[in-house]
């Protein structure tokens, strides 16, 4: 009779040995391993996370770059109808508010009036970007005192004086100096209790209209 053959069975494992080891892993190296690959996986959800967020932002400018820019690539501004602001805008003072007519090749992008200011001056203030693409805001101080009007040109001093549609005005001249921004060039007089001040980036020729204008429309509301 033939012996039976013993099978081959195996015992329980033991700890599982790391090669880069040559040894079985502490429980420390295991917890150590583990939590850095818990570490890794947060750490790629994080990167994929923050990749899809650029490219939803991404995707949101170049949909406001369509819907903005004009074909042509001049920008779409929203074209602020002062005059009908300044209507809404006269109940709150008791002096007329200017609301100068110009072609409509100019536009606006701001009026609003501020009758809170830390001076006491009431300040209407009208933003206008004229057909060369260039800025001049136009402010009108009413019972200015200097404290306003310096602030109004920057706190800079007058290089001399003009006349504009019969209106004197006071010329402060700095588009020589790079840093002067908004106030490259302004322009100041004062009708009864109002003070008006012109400043911005645009040429001699758009800042004459604009005085033209206003005297225009300071002369009709003084009539009225």
């Amino acid at each position: 009779m033939s012996t039976p053959r013993r099978g081959r069975g195996r015992g329980p494992q033991g700890p599982r040995v790391v090669a880069e080891l040559g040894r079985p892993e502490t429980p420390a190296e295991t917890a150590a391993r583990k939590a850095e690959n818990t570490r890794k996986h947060y750490a790629n959800q994080t990167a994929i996370n923050l990749s899809l967020s650029i490219v939803a932002s991404l995707g949101i400018v170049l949909f406001l770059v369509l819907v903005v820019v004009r074909p042509n690539g001049t920008v779409n501004r929203q074209d602020i109808a002062y005059t009908a602001v300044a209507r809404q805008a006269q109940a709150s003072v008791d002096v007329p508010l200017a609301a100068p007519t110009l072609p409509d090749t100019w536009t606006s992008n701001r009026a609003d009036i501020d009758t809170s200011t830390p001076d006491g001056v009431d300040v209407w203030y009208v933003g206008l970007i004229t057909p060369d693409e260039q800025f001049i805001a136009l402010e009108q101080g009413i019972d200015a005192n200097d404290t306003w009007l310096a602030a109004a040109v920057d706190n800079r001093a007058a290089t001399t004086a003009r006349q504009i549609a019969g209106l004197d005005w006071t010329v402060y001249d700095r588009r020589d100096d790079d840093s002067a921004g908004n106030y490259a060039y302004s322009l100041t007089t004062t009708v009864d209790r109002s003070s008006y001040v012109l400043h911005g980036t645009a040429d001699d020729t758009d800042f004459d209209a604009l005085a033209t204008a206003l005297a225009a429309d300071v002369a009709d509301r003084t009539d009225d």
